[in-house]
C-alpha cells in the first residue's frame, strides 16, 4: 500500500506540473478544436509507456546484477526529486505556449507530437526511472510494476484530456496559466518532501 500511494502522488504531481506535454496540448487544443487536443493527449499517454517498458527492464537488471548499484541509484533518484522540487517552487518564468496556427494537423498528427512531445523529454524520463527506483525492489511482482506504469499512463492520458476538454477555452487557459506560480510552490514543497522521506526509508 505504501508503494502504491508513493507512486500515486508522484505520478499526478509530475503530471499536473506545467511542462512542454502541458504547452503542447494546450496550443492542439486551441488552435484545432477538442478532439484534436485528446488526440495529442492519448499520444503523451503512449509515450509515457515507451518510458515505462524500458525503466522496468533497466530496474529489473540493476537489481539482479547488484544491490548496492541498485541503492546508489535509488538515492539518486531521491535526490533529483529533492532538486526538482526545489527548482520546481523557484521557478519564475510561465509556460510559453506557442499559438501560431500551422495549417494541415490530422488528427493523427496530433497524436503523433503528444507521442514524440513525451518521449523526447528528459523530465518524463528522469521521473519515471525515479519512481520506480523508490517504489520498486526485489520482492515486487512484474504484475504489479506493470500497474504501475498502467497508472502513470492512466494519469496522463485523463490529465492532458482534460485539459483539452477545459482549456481549449481562451478565458480558462489564461486563468491556469496565471495560477501557475502558486501550483508550482505547492507542487515542489510536496516534492522535496517526498525525495527526503524516500531517501531515507528503507
Amino acid at each position: 500500500m505504501t508503494e502504491v500511494i508513493a507512486v500515486a502522488v508522484i505520478t499526478l504531481l509530475a503530471v499536473i506540473s506545467p511542462g512542454a506535454d502541458f504547452a503542447m496540448v494546450v496550443r492542439n487544443s486551441y488552435l484545432y478544436g477538442r478532439p484534436t487536443g485528446l488526440f495529442a493527449a492519448a499520444g503523451v499517454a503512449a509515450g509515457v509507456l515507451v518510458h515505462v517498458s524500458y525503466t522496468m527492464l533497466g530496474v529489473g537488471l540493476l537489481i539482479a546484477s547488484s544491490t548496492a548499484l541498485f541503492t546508489v541509484i535509488k538515492l539518486a533518484g531521491a535526490a533529483y526529486l529533492v532538486w526538482i522540487g526545489i527548482r520546481t517552487f523557484r521557478a519564475r518564468a510561465e509556460v510559453t505556449v506557442d499559438l501560431e496556427s500551422k495549417p494541415g494537423l490530422t488528427r493523427l498528427g496530433a497524436m503523433r507530437s503528444g507521442f514524440l512531445t513525451n518521449v523526447l523529454n528528459p523530465k518524463t524520463t528522469l521521473f519515471v526511472v525515479s519512481t520506480f527506483t523508490q517504489v520498486v525492489d526485489p520482492g515486487t511482482p512484474l504484475w504489479q510494476q506493470a500497474g504501475y506504469g498502467l497508472f502513470m499512463s492512466a494519469a496522463h492520458l485523463g490529465w492532458f484530456g482534460a485539459v483539452a476538454v477545459f482549456f481549449s477555452v481562451s478565458g480558462l487557459r489564461e486563468r491556469m496559466l496565471k495560477a501557475q506560480k502558486t501550483l508550482n510552490r505547492a507542487i515542489g514543497s510536496v516534492l522535496v518532501g517526498l525525495g527526503v522521506g524516500l531517501g531515507f526509508a528503507r
